[in-house]
């Protein structure tokens, strides 16, 4: 019998960050869920972590690979569950209650589950809100705001998936998740509770100009130049807003 979650995570040389992860999913209180590790071939202690994790529907998989959505279409391909969820090393589920909750959502088979996020350190103390909120209804459109789901917080029907784009370095998720949205009949959302505890140092964080010009070249092809354009107009202030924020909490 297919699990109703199947949670992936891709890991290189995680062992600084992964511990965490894996003990958010081993104390869900739902336990209808597989988990994959995508390894990347690490050098370190990932996956002597990992394989001590004491996660029974855990499967583990290393090998090279072409980096991370490449690894990450390896994790749909392997995945038996009926909704994906990618939990990148070092983020967590916000409570050990997230997939049951969002289990009860699943009854209609929407297309996508989602919801809030916070973000966290290191130590997993949470340091603050994700500059954008996830609506209460969700459409292909709301993209055009950006990346109004934390691409964590987006559980997506396995059998509306498709692969990730690998000419996409950093933003392929954006992409993914604009393509799953455009076939899904209805979505679910999980409420206003945070389901997702985002580590604040992703790729994406740290590549962040690189990201935000694949993101402009991304929304220009599902939504039209012209869209793309006065949308990161509208872009300006929300910007303008995080930097003055970031040099508030440096001084």
């Amino acid at each position: 019998m297919e699990p109703l979650f199947s949670i992936i995570t891709v890991t290189w040389n995680a062992a600084d960050v992964i511990a965490p992860t894996l003990q958010s999913v081993r104390q869900q209180t739902s336990r209808d869920y597989e988990m994959l590790i995508i390894d990347g071939a690490s050098s370190d202690d990932t996956l002597a972590i990992v394989n001590k994790a004491s996660i029974a529907s855990l499967r583990v998989f290393s090998e090279p690979d072409k980096g991370l959505y490449d690894a990450m279409n390896k994790g749909i391909d392997r995945a038996r569950g009926r909704y994906l969820i990618f939990l990148n090393a070092g983020d967590r589920f916000a409570d050990d209650t997230v997939l049951a909750r969002l289990a009860l959502l699943t009854a209609d088979s929407p297309g996508v589950i989602y919801g809030q996020t916070q973000l966290v350190n290191n130590a997993g103390t949470v340091v603050g809100k994700r500059h954008l909120t996830a609506p209460k209804r969700l459409t292909a459109d709301s993209f055009l705001k950006g990346m109004v789901v934390c691409h964590q917080a987006f559980a997506a029907r396995r059998d509306l998936v498709p692969h990730y784009d690998l000419k996409y370095r950093y933003s392929a998720d954006y992409d993914w998740c604009i393509k799953v949205l455009r076939k899904s009949p209805a979505n679910a959302y999980a409420g206003r509770e945070p389901i997702i505890s985002y580590l604040a140092d992703g790729m994406t964080t740290r590549h962040h100009r690189a990201s935000l010009w694949e993101r402009f070249r991304i929304m220009c092809h599902h939504y039209g130049v012209g869209d793309a354009v006065l949308h990161h107009i509208a872009f300006i202030p929300r910007y303008l807003k995080r930097r003055l924020g970031h040099s508030a909490n440096k001084q």
